[in-house]
């Protein structure tokens, strides 16, 4: 749009032009795209927030399940210690040292740390290589036992833990690790950690306390192995707790 002065020009005078742009585009404009960027950010925010675990809660925090601090030997008796005695067995982890055959057996211990939780009766039921079934047992109220590589890209360790806890919302979980009673991890840090370390994680569990959605023959099999460990009457209960 061009508009000029009032009165006529004379011939001896130059033209003034002054160029006005329409206020849909001086004012209007702006004010749409700012409106259009904010709708914009807001439906990203809401895309970025991560979907909750499907059939579990947001957050679990088993708060009953002890804690024995100490990196020795891997934490493997302290560890078995407390969930040893989370299952009722009055135990410390120093009166697992010999049992798992520490210090010297260091190299063996997943295999005694199985064999001496059924020494005590118990179950030990392995569980899936996916975060998704450990977090299942956790919302059941059942801590699990695991092994994960504590450290860092250039120094790392095995560590055996207790995983007792979650929130999905924040993506991380809660762990009973070596000298940390509430040791957290993002989701994508702990399955790499747990990786490592080969996905090693069972429930260590009373015969007659069946895991959330337990799968019969890895159950059966476990009842056996209890059974070679010269547990015969606990075998019998684990089976028959198939049958309630």
């Amino acid at each position: 749009m061009i508009a000029t002065q009032g009165r006529a020009p004379s011939a001896g005078h130059q033209h003034k032009r002054v160029f006005m742009l329409p206020l849909s585009s001086s004012f209007t404009t702006p004010r749409r795209l700012l409106a259009a960027c904010a709708v914009a950010l807001a439906l990203a925010g809401c895309a970025s927030q991560p979907a909750p675990i499907k059939g579990l809660p947001q957050r679990v925090e088993i708060g009953s399940v002890p804690f024995y601090r100490g990196n020795a030997n891997q934490s493997a008796a302290m560890a078995l210690a407390a969930i040893l005695s989370q299952q009722g067995v009055r135990i410390t982890p120093g009166l697992l040292d010999q049992p798992l055959g520490l210090p010297q057996g260091v190299d063996k211990l997943q295999d005694s740390v199985q064999n001496v939780a059924r020494q005590y009766g118990m179950v030990v039921y392995p569980l899936e290589p996916k975060l998704e079934a450990l977090l299942t047992q956790v919302a059941a109220g059942n801590p699990v036992l695991l092994r994960f590589a504590e450290g860092s890209a250039f120094w790392a360790e095995p560590r055996y833990a207790l995983l007792v806890g979650y929130d999905s919302y924040k993506q991380r979980v809660l762990l009973r690790a070596g000298m940390n009673r509430r040791h957290l991890m993002d989701f994508d840090d702990f399955r790499s950690a747990w990786n490592k370390e080969g996905n090693w994680a069972v429930l260590v569990q009373q015969p007659g306390q069946l895991p959330a959605q337990v799968d019969r023959q890895r159950w059966l099999k476990a009842a056996n192995d209890l059974a070679q460990a010269g547990q015969e009457q606990a075998a019998r209960q684990a089976v028959n707790a198939l049958g309630q």
